[in-house]
């Protein structure tokens, strides 16, 4: 079947109240420790396929906490400038994503940086797309990403989707027609912030033509973004 893809816009604000948690409660509650800097263990890693939110989460604990909090957080992409994986005393929590994606240098400096980080009592949170026993860096650096708890990022079922995409609705005051939901997770990506901005464009589109949201009106947004 034929997948649509989108250009879905702007980033969106990434809050851990945002993430559907699923089958990943022990990982949240976790996580929501790291946001309040209360866990005991400072280190965590997170795993799991493209699409699961791991970055969602790892943004997310960027931004926790208001403007006021977001300088002692410091989300760290593999791109990212040398200087941003030196470790800085004000800064107590880092936030290290698609660890397989580290080139050789930037290995090297990730791995000075948990040393720092260790030595400094501050927390870490990385992500990749396997476990940290199969990553794909150096050995010292794995071993390090091994350090404190492991969680693989499980997707949410089809179920939990689609009552996620009806709660969403629901918030946002509209009425989906029965089959809506269903089209969607049959014919678009099926990742949760796809289908959540995908549900926007319905929104806004439904807002224009001053109709309900109804598989006709579906397919005819689909048409139009067809032709653009």
């Amino acid at each position: 079947m034929k997948q649509l893809v989108l250009d879905l816009g702007a980033e969106p604000t990434h809050s851990l109240a945002s993430f559907e948690v699923g089958q990943n409660a022990e990982a949240a509650a976790l996580l929501a420790q790291f946001a309040a800097r209360t866990s005991r263990e400072h280190f965590a890693y997170l795993w799991g396929a493209v699409g699961v939110g791991k970055s969602h989460l790892l943004k997310a604990l960027a931004s926790a906490g208001g403007e006021a909090e977001q300088t002692r957080a410091r989300y760290i992409s593999p791109f990212s400038i040398e200087s941003e994986f030196v470790y800085s005393p004000e800064v107590d929590l880092y936030l290290l994503d698609d660890c397989e994606k580290l080139s050789p240098l930037a290995q090297i400096d990730a791995f000075a940086l948990f040393n720092e980080i260790r030595a400094n009592n501050a927390w870490m949170v990385c992500s990749g797309n396997v476990a940290p026993a199969v990553l794909p860096v150096r050995e010292d650096l794995r071993t390090r990403m091994g350090w404190g708890l492991i969680y693989q990022i499980h997707g949410l079922t089809d179920d939990e989707k689609s009552a996620a995409l009806a709660a969403a609705a629901a918030a946002r005051g509209l009425t989906l027609s029965a089959g809506v939901i269903p089209y969607l997770l049959s014919h678009f990506q099926r990742d949760m912030r796809s289908l959540s901005d995908i549900l926007d464009s319905l929104d806004q589109y439904s807002l224009e033509t001053q109709r309900p949201i109804t598989l006709p009106l579906l397919r005819e947004w689909l048409q139009a973004e067809a032709k653009e």
